[in-house]
């Protein structure tokens, strides 16, 4: 499925959880609300995944980003 697709859907979504992250987030729309939370909670995931690749990746010894910045 592609961002521009919507799903209708019928959710049973706890109304005390879905007010206060509205509240919170200054939604206008329990629909803004509830997509904006998806957003975060994905992207929260995506942050842990990265967080497991420390100690697993090898760098260059003399890799130096200043050094790459200036020959642009």
């Amino acid at each position: 499925m592609c961002h521009s697709e919507r799903v209708a859907t019928n959710l049973k979504i706890d109304p005390r959880l879905l007010d206060e992250a509205k509240r919170i987030g200054r939604f206008r729309t329990k629909k803004d609300t509830v997509n904006q939370a998806l957003l975060e909670f994905i992207q929260y995931r995506k942050q842990l995944d990265i967080l497991d690749w420390e100690g697993k990746v090898d760098f260059f010894e003399d890799y130096d980003p200043k050094l790459l910045r200036k020959k642009r």
